[in-house]
């Protein structure tokens, strides 16, 4: 009868861990946290490994107050000692992370584009003069030009396909970011992008702006040497 008895109340607080449990899952959705750790904590310091999971993830993600992973990883080993999978991935989670920390780091703030400058859309911009008094000088900075624009309009295109740049992230280094390390990632491609395309209008502009100004100087220069090569040659005319 006793043992009887003692099953029953087993049975009973498992009922009644289950039931605050929901109720701490219903609180942690509603966002009130303060209310949904109490219990939380309750029900992990009894030992449910769902609760010590729950908890966890509060810790990890700063939702318990502020980001505390060595609580965090102290909670997840107890969860996934009794066989909770999303502990044990979490714990998996948190080894990938310390392995893999550069390259988290690198996609926060490290990659700086200079890929989608290189090789063949690395523009060489081409030295302009002030003005070009001979067939071949001119021949020689159309051609230059011409190079140059090719090579803009296809780093443009490039940079439009690698757009947004936060597709460039590998989903597996993405998978490894907390939710303020992918959000600062975000702000920093953004803002990389912004500035790439802003770059390459810039210096587009500077260096038509320079064509225009010595195309303009050059055909005054033509216009005006044309004219005495005229002149000269109708005043040897009338000489003669």
């Amino acid at each position: 009868m006793k043992t009887k008895l003692f099953l029953a109340s087993l049975l009973l607080c498992g009922a009644a861990f289950a039931g605050e449990l929901e109720d701490a899952n219903a609180l942690f959705e509603k966002k009130d946290y303060a209310a949904a750790l109490k219990i939380y904590t309750k029900l992990a310091n009894a030992g449910n490994p769902d609760a010590q999971q729950a908890l966890g993830q509060m810790y990890w993600y700063g939702e318990a107050g502020q980001v505390d992973e060595a609580k965090a990883e102290a909670v997840f080993k107890k969860a996934a000692a009794k066989g909770n999978k999303v502990a044990i991935a979490s714990l998996e989670l948190m080894d990938q992370r310390v392995k893999r920390r550069k390259e988290i780091d690198y996609w926060i703030s490290g990659y700086d584009g200079e890929d989608l400058k290189s090789g063949e859309f690395r523009c060489t911009a081409p030295r302009i003069p002030a003005m070009s008094k001979i067939n071949a000088d001119i021949d020689r900075i159309g051609a230059a030009i011409n190079t140059w624009q090719d090579c803009y309009n296809k780093y443009v295109t490039n940079l439009n396909a690698a757009s947004p740049l936060t597709k460039r992230v590998p989903e597996d280094i993405r998978k490894l970011m907390k939710k303020d390390e992918l959000e600062k990632s975000n702000a920093h491609l953004e803002q990389l992008q912004a500035n790439l395309s802003e770059e390459a209008k810039v210096s587009s502009k500077l260096i038509l702006a320079d064509f225009e100004a010595w195309r303009k100087a050059t055909e005054a220069y033509v216009s005006e040497h044309n004219k005495m090569v005229k002149t000269n040659s109708s005043t040897l005319f009338k000489d003669k």
